[in-house]
């Protein structure tokens, strides 16, 4: 901290004694600190303070831009969910059962497109046709009470039939998947069912 001299008083003080008398001359000064800072100290705060200003507003928008970035990256991480659609073979043109996958499946799954075979031939001369089977699949399915309630999907190809669905324990995957197997024509089951924790 820099002083600065503000007054200077001189006196003159006539000192006495009994033998002599003599004169003194006194000086006394007063200093005080700096009545301010200089232009120069001030001009380099206020420049810190616009470089920390510059700084935070910097700082803010990268963030926001990151926050933007990764909300991009994990929209295109999840696509839209695809449905998979399954054609069943029929004599006569029906349109394609269209099987919404659950919730839960991977999002990289892609669709799966299943094609009747050409018109005129048939996977299975000697057993029921896909027809017959997926009638008496749905129809067991909804004749069990405990499987009845729960919304569960079979589509059958080729004798092969597909159950999908969403149900509360891994007893109940496997009884759904019994109840399919064991239906006449029925050789295999690819059990997609979805067992939720709640």
């Amino acid at each position: 901290m820099a002083y600065d001299e503000q007054e200077t008083k001189r006196s003159r003080v006539v000192v006495e004694t009994p033998n002599a008398r003599r004169e003194v001359t006194r000086t006394e000064r007063e200093y005080s600190p700096s009545g301010g800072t200089s232009t120069a100290t001030i001009a380099v705060v206020v420049i810190l303070a616009i470089g920390v200003v510059v700084l935070l507003l910097l700082l803010v928008m990268n963030k926001q831009a990151n926050d933007n970035a990764n909300l991009a990256a994990q929209q295109t991480a999840q696509p839209q969910q695809q449905p998979v659609i399954v054609q069943q073979p029929a004599q006569q043109q029906q349109p394609p059962i269209i099987v919404q996958q659950p919730a839960a499946a991977p999002a990289s799954q892609p669709p799966i497109i299943v094609n009747p075979p050409a018109s005129g031939t048939t996977a299975n001369p000697t057993g029921p046709d896909d027809t017959t089977i997926q009638a008496e699949v749905d129809k067991r399915l909804q004749k069990d009470s405990t499987l009845s309630s729960l919304g569960l999907t079979v589509s059958v190809l080729n004798g092969k039939a597909l159950l999908v669905g969403t149900v509360n324990s891994d007893e109940l995957k496997r009884h759904a998947e019994k109840v399919v197997i064991a239906v006449r024509g029925v050789k295999s089951v690819d059990n997609q069912i979805i067992v939720s924790a709640g």
